[in-house]
């Protein structure tokens, strides 16, 4: 989303952070991290259990080169990744995937655009949601925090952990619609001697766990090229399409009913490029701090508008196909965009080789859900403190068992409450947003206000009471101007014939006045 501004409080960030760190200072406190947690000679019971059971998964994951390192903060000594390319690719490739093609269709058959009112939809919201995902990447640098840890400082102690718990959702349901979507697609090829949905989600997932054990280098290392074959795939389709001859632009609409349309694609479509914001420092960790800002920005803004444009407006010219053809169109409601892609590519048109492309396009969620597999583990671990006792490779492996042993049923008797789901859970990323912009911009308003230090001291670290409030007030805000098929807010509902979606809009702009006006108090009377 654009990054909010508001009136800056001048004094408040005076008398708070610059007096929080000349205390700090004088105490000269040092808070452990995560590793020296199982170290501390007056620790007993439980957590020396944790560590006698658990500490020698780390070794192994050590001896096989993988990442060992939890959500303490990256020493400088540790930055030792100096790729722009890196950071650029790693949401290139998950966003060249089979999901982000599917957000696309969405306008023409679901909401009843054209072709140039989707076109312009997507790219006027991917802009506003891609913005914060590349903004947070630069703190990974900067300061050598994970998202979650750093949510400590943006949102509070408090309200960061709320945050983790739903940051670690997130990840376990977006996971899993994946999933299921690409094990149905998969279930399509080779009529006669389909992969069944349940191997379908077993071969998604095995992929997917084979990345997300080594960490960072491997991810990135994966990322890098992950793109080329889901691209060269997407390349057919429009071949296959403009030979095709049925692709239309359809008919410009206008009215109530058209905004609300327009609205409600356009939360969807921010929805799916925001989503990155709350993993975004996850990935930027390991580069020096001395890295050129801008450039990592920019790069980022690239990397990720690239081919969320590319995939999204194929995808809505796809559908536009659909709309006026019946036997397109009965592929698509059968099986969704998988159908779909199914019958340009297969039926009358390449057959075996497009049967091969399917199996190419429905790996492409590997890329997507590497990042959430990845950071479920650091959400977990940010979440409560016994919980980053327990190494990184564990939560990973736990993470994803949870997403197959929740995908294989999903594939057979759910999948439609899965996306509903996860369609009301992402608003919550507006808020998030809201209220971190508010307190980097307003409060803190640069980089030296954050002592890295304090990342895990509840004496030093704001308590978020203003950010659970904030939370709490937006939430009410979404409810009010949701539009979805199983709730329509309020406020939602008087926007054209069948509502207009603003719950991300209300959510972001009802928590962004509620803690200005709460941060102020926190900081007056509480102190940090």
């Amino acid at each position: 989303m654009s990054v909010t501004h508001g009136m800056s409080v001048a004094g408040v960030e005076g008398t708070g952070y610059a007096l929080k760190d000349l205390e700090s200072r004088a105490r000269d406190v040092k808070t452990p991290s995560a590793n020296e947690y199982y170290e501390d000679t007056e620790s007993h019971g439980t957590e020396e259990l944790v560590e006698t059971k658990l500490s020698f998964l780390n070794r192994i994951a050590a001896s096989l080169s993988a990442e060992t390192k939890g959500i303490e903060p990256i020493t400088d000594d540790e930055k030792t990744d100096d790729s722009i390319l890196n950071a650029a690719s790693m949401w290139f490739s998950a966003n060249m995937v089979l999901p982000a093609y599917a957000i696309g269709a969405l306008g023409p058959l679901v909401f009843g655009l054209n072709f140039g009112q989707s076109v312009l939809v997507i790219i006027f919201f991917n802009l506003i949601g891609l913005v914060s995902v590349a903004f947070f990447s630069v703190f990974g640098a900067e300061l050598g925090l994970r998202q979650m840890v750093l949510s400590r400082y943006l949102v509070g102690n408090v309200a960061a952990r709320i945050f983790s718990l739903i940051n670690f959702i997130a990840c376990i349901g977006w996971g899993i619609v994946n999933t299921v979507a690409s094990s149905q697609v998969l279930n399509m090829v080779n009529p006669g001697h389909q992969c069944p949905l349940w191997a379908g989600c077993i071969v998604i997932i095995g992929a997917t766990v084979i990345v997300t054990f080594f960490g960072y280098n491997v991810i990135h290392s994966y990322e890098k090229w992950a793109w080329v074959p889901n691209f060269a795939v997407f390349l057919v389709i429009i071949a296959r399409l403009a030979r095709s001859g049925k692709f239309v632009l359809g008919e410009w609409t206008s009215g109530p009913t058209t905004a609300g349309n327009v609205l409600s694609f356009g939360s969807t479509v921010y929805g799916f490029a925001a989503g990155w914001t709350t993993y975004a420092a996850d990935y930027t960790v390991y580069m020096p701090r001395k890295a050129n800002k801008y450039k990592i920005f920019f790069s980022l803004v690239a990397g990720l508008a690239s081919p969320l444009y590319f995939t999204m407006i194929l995808g809505a010219a796809v559908a536009m196909t659909a709309v006026g053809d019946p036997t397109w169109r009965a592929y698509y409601d059968d099986n969704s965009i998988g159908g779909l892609t199914f019958a340009i590519l297969v039926p009358n048109s390449l057959h075996g080789f497009g049967q091969f492309c399917c199996v190419l396009l429905s790996l492409s969620t590997i890329a997507n859900n590497v990042p959430n597999m990845y950071t479920i583990a650091l959400s977990v671990q940010a979440t409560w403190e016994p919980f980053a006792k327990v190494p990184r490779v564990v939560w990973t492996l736990l993470g994803n068992a949870a997403a197959l042993a929740i995908s294989i049923p999903a594939c057979y008797y759910f999948s439609t409450f899965m996306n509903y789901f996860m369609d009301s859970i992402g608003y919550y990323l507006a808020i998030y947003i809201s209220i971190a912009c508010s307190e980097h911009f307003i409060y803190r308003r640069s980089f030296s206000a954050y002592n890295v230090d304090d990342w895990n001291n509840w004496d030093r670290l704001p308590i978020g009471i203003a950010g659970t409030v904030a939370l709490i007030v937006g939430a009410f805000g979404v409810a009010l101007g949701m539009c979805q098929t199983y709730w329509v807010g309020e406020i939602g509902r008087l926007i054209g014939e069948y509502g207009g979606d603003i719950g991300f809009e209300l959510g972001l702009s009802w928590a962004f006045i509620v803690y200005n006006i709460a941060r102020p108090l926190e900081l007056k009377y509480v102190g940090r």
